[in-house]
């Protein structure tokens, strides 16, 4: 065994491998990251891909909640008064 391991006392599978953490990410880090977006999928893509994600996130959600869209009964169309029939035509003589 891992004399580290044994010393805290955890599982050999739990103790990080690696000395450092992981860097934060800063404001510096997400300008660039934007910046570099704005580069590849350009300003008029930006609000499409941004519109489909949060719409596709939103299904996630609603699927892990166990919200179903076909759960909840669709609404009947409301009768008009108005005739919405054609004026019977006259019949031409053949």
């Amino acid at each position: 065994m891992n004399p580290l391991t044994e010393a805290i006392g955890a599982h050999p599978g739990l103790v990080n491998r690696y000395p450092e953490g992981m860097p934060n990410v800063g404001p510096w880090e997400i300008i660039l990251l934007l910046l570099l977006a704005l580069l590849l999928f350009g300003a008029k893509r930006l609000p499409e891909i941004g519109r489909s994600m949060g719409r596709g996130m939103r299904e996630f959600k609603d699927s892990v909640a166990g919200k179903d869209v076909d759960d909840e009964p669709a609404e009947l169309p409301r009768p008009t008064t108005s005739d919405t029939t054609a004026p019977a035509r006259e019949r031409d003589p053949v």
